[in-house]
């Protein structure tokens, strides 16, 4: 990916808690064509990836690593590692983020 992405990329995608305790969250995200969340690591939780709909990339900053997660295909990001998360189709995608366990925060990396 670029380092100048469009303006369109760094709108907020359409999330929704599924669940939440004080050291889990699950949230669906809904991103439509072009959009992404921007690059980002957490302190303490570690996020899993789970596909839903469309396809999904996740990307690592450090090491270029990304995967292209399709329908019920899934990845790993650990704590304290700066990543993102896109969609990669067409048209819309989801995904569920499951994030635990630890107090959960969202450091934006610049």
């Amino acid at each position: 990916m670029s380092q100048a992405e469009p303006a369109a990329v760094a709108r907020k995608a359409k999330t929704r808690i599924v669940a939440e305790t004080p050291e889990l969250r699950v949230t669906e995200y809904e991103l439509g064509k072009g959009e992404a969340l921007p690059w980002h690591f957490h302190s303490e939780v570690t996020d899993h990836f789970y596909c839903l709909q469309g396809v999904i990339r996740v990307a690592l900053r450090e090491g270029g690593q990304e995967w292209l997660l399709r329908p019920g295909e899934s990845c790993i990001v650990p704590p304290q590692q700066v990543h993102r998360s896109s969609n990669a189709d067409e048209g819309t995608s989801r995904y569920l983020l499951i994030q635990g366990i630890g107090r959960h925060d969202f450091i934006k990396a610049d």
